[in-house]
């Protein structure tokens, strides 16, 4: 072809492509060839728990106390009490906060989602949990918190968390006090809110399944540990209270450290203030029944604005390979230390959500879907057993709205990963294209079945797989900035008694499966014949 020739071919290839575009069709590389799959031979890469996909309430939730400021209608600044007020979280700005009162544990439609999602794990814990003190009595709980808390607990409250937890097979999973009202006169944690507390969930009818002793000791001080709490005080306690769990509580996992920022979540002055989890590894000693960590990929518009760092992402980033794929990062980097330290044990994920503080204004909309399931793909992958997602129905980033309790995209992806990904991992073999990613299991509950994941993160060009067997066919699609998300083109919303709908699958032959641009798909391939599967 002649200099002459190539630029008339290059004309007419671009000429193509804004005819397309024009058209209002998705944009497609010409020549891009299919990317194969084959289910029937996708080798087992590891296991995860049944109750892989979880979530967190934050203690504060229990309680009701000063949570995340929602942000005005508009995504601008979050509206919050006058600065002069006092934080709820020492060293942050004020203005972050406004009161919500406790959550309604008894109100069905809540019951009916958290049910939606069984078997699960449900970590009641947070920031908030670190200074919480525990009112072991009927009568009415006192109006300020005692000496050494900046919050109270009361015996209903947790009666009202621990039937929740039984009516949605739910499992507990919690952290303790720390603050000074635990501490003896040495400054030495000490078991006598702990006591209480598996005392009366004990009562209640409740265990605790897990526990960190501690909500992210990296960032002891701001947590409500004494001033001056370095890794040496944390390994101290930590030898103390794993003590107290296995002679009082045995049963109970002992999970930790829960370390969180050390990877770029944090930047500036309060970068320094972190205690680092391989110091608390090295303090701690043996003992972890489950490495667990926490991860958000950065923090919030509202946290941002009041601790003066960067952002985690805006909504142009938020389908790139750099954003997406974060969560390898910071689940290689603990996974090192687990490695080092703790070698063999099962990693958990304890805490994890858009970004921290609350979530940016579109935590809540489709285009946050991408970065969940994107996320519980990955690491079951590479073998994290537990995934807590943060949080059921509280700020930006609940799966639903607090105040309507209307389930959220977040919501319904998790809804289709419980009904398809069952708990055998495979490998679906890396795409060719960079902006689509493919994760498999065994499909739940059809023997030598495959659930094949399919996220198509380009905004613009289609993708296509080659699948050889039939398959019956979820997609999720919509406006990326819309709190609304549809499945198969039909938009997903709970019934008038608030009754899940009917997840159904379309028929997709064998052979091209085509993905829209933003677009997440799984395929249910039932007669896979994965020898894997049948096991």
């Amino acid at each position: 072809m002649n200099m002459k020739e190539k630029t008339h071919f290059r004309f007419l290839m671009v000429a193509s492509v804004a005819l397309v575009a024009g058209l209002g069709c998705p944009t497609v590389l010409f020549g891009a060839s299919p990317v194969a799959v084959t289910p029937a031979t996708m080798p087992r890469v590891g296991t995860v728990s049944d109750r892989f996909q979880s979530f967190n309430i934050e203690m504060l939730e229990v309680t009701g106390g000063r949570f995340w400021a929602p942000y005005k209608k508009d995504g601008g600044a979050q509206e919050g009490p006058k600065p002069a007020e006092k934080s709820s979280i020492p060293g942050m700005d004020p203005s972050m906060y406004s009161y919500r009162p406790p959550v309604d544990f008894a109100d069905k439609r809540l019951r009916k989602l958290a049910e939606g999602l069984a078997p699960s794990y449900m970590r009641v814990s947070g920031t908030w949990a670190n200074s919480t003190y525990f009112d072991d009595s009927d009568s009415p709980a006192p109006e300020k918190a005692p000496a050494g808390f900046n919050g109270v607990l009361t015996r209903k409250q947790w009666k009202g968390v621990v039937d929740f937890s039984n009516a949605t097979d739910a499992k507990l999973v919690t952290s303790f006090a720390v603050s000074a009202g635990v501490r003896d006169a040495n400054g030495v944690w000490t078991p006598v809110e702990a006591k209480k507390f598996l005392a009366y969930t004990k009562e209640a009818g409740g265990s605790i399944a897990a526990a960190e002793m501690f909500n992210e000791p990296t960032f002891a001080s701001m947590g409500g540990a004494p001033k001056g709490y370095d890794a040496a005080a944390y390994g101290r306690d930590f030898r103390a209270f794993r003590a107290y769990v296995k002679e009082a509580a045995p049963g109970m996992l002992i999970l930790g450290p829960g370390g969180v920022g050390e990877q770029g979540l944090v930047t500036g002055p309060m970068s320094k203030s972190i205690l680092r989890t391989e110091d608390l590894l090295k303090a701690e000693g043996p003992g972890l029944d489950g490495f667990s960590y926490h991860f958000y990929g950065g923090v919030s518009e509202r946290c941002a604005k009041g601790m003066g760092v960067k952002m985690g992402t805006t909504p142009e980033a938020a389908l790139t390979r750099d954003w997406l794929m974060r969560t390898d990062r910071d689940e290689a980097f603990y996974a090192g230390l687990r490695d080092q330290y703790a070698p063999g044990v099962p990693m958990w994920l304890t805490e994890t959500g858009e970004t921290a503080c609350g979530g940016d204004p579109w935590a809540k909309d489709f285009i946050d879907s991408f970065r969940y399931l994107n996320q519980l793909g990955t690491l079951a992958k590479h073998g994290v057993q537990v995934v807590m997602h943060n949080t059921l129905n509280a700020s930006d980033y609940g799966l639903v709205d607090e105040t309507t309790l209307v389930p959220r995209p977040n919501y319904w992806a998790a809804i289709l990963w419980r009904k398809m990904m069952g708990t055998t991992v495979l490998d679906a073999g890396d795409s060719a294209a960079p902006n689509l990613y493919l994760y498999a299991h065994c499909l739940r509950g059809e023997p030598g079945g495959v659930a094949l994941l399919a996220i198509n993160a380009d905004r613009t060009e289609e993708a296509e797989l080659s699948v050889p067997e039939k398959s019956e066919r979820y997609t999720l699609s919509g406006e990326l900035m819309s709190d609304t998300v549809n499945l198969n083109g039909k938009q997903l919303n709970v019934s008038v008694d608030w009754g899940l709908p009917k997840i159904q699958g379309k028929k997709q032959k064998a052979g091209s499966v085509k993905l829209a641009p933003a677009s997440i798909t799984f395929l249910a391939i039932k007669d896979a014949g994965n020898g894997v599967c049948r096991q």
